[in-house]
């Protein structure tokens, strides 16, 4: 738990101080959980996965699999989302998607 707090904290390039105020907990506490210190209540901890985004397997899931930060951070920004957003979003994901993949070989920018 400690590993995944830190390094998900260290991808956003955040500091300890902005995820204690973004949870709204203690930096103490964010301290002591990305060095594995003591047990945070369940209430904290989910405002800490809430505050970095974090797919809560990562701390859960004896194998989370090897998502990148960024495939993990856009399924977090869906997991955001009404069903309305969703809605208006997937025929765009879709678009960009079929474009990205027509053009093999070719960078887009």
């Amino acid at each position: 738990m400690a590993e995944a707090i830190k390094n998900t904290r260290l991808e956003l390039g955040l500091t300890q101080e902005e995820v204690a105020e973004r949870s709204g907990t203690d930096v103490r506490t964010i301290i002591n959980m990305e060095m594995g210190r003591g047990n945070p209540k369940l209430k904290t901890l989910y405002a800490v996965i809430r505050a970095l985004k974090m797919d809560a397997r990562l701390l859960f899931d004896d194998d989370p699999g090897n998502e990148s930060s960024m495939v993990r951070q856009v399924k977090s920004l869906i997991n955001e989302c009404s069903e309305n957003e969703v809605a208006t979003l997937l025929p765009v994901i879709e678009a960009v998607l079929t474009a990205l993949r027509s053009h093999k070989g070719v960078q887009i920018e």
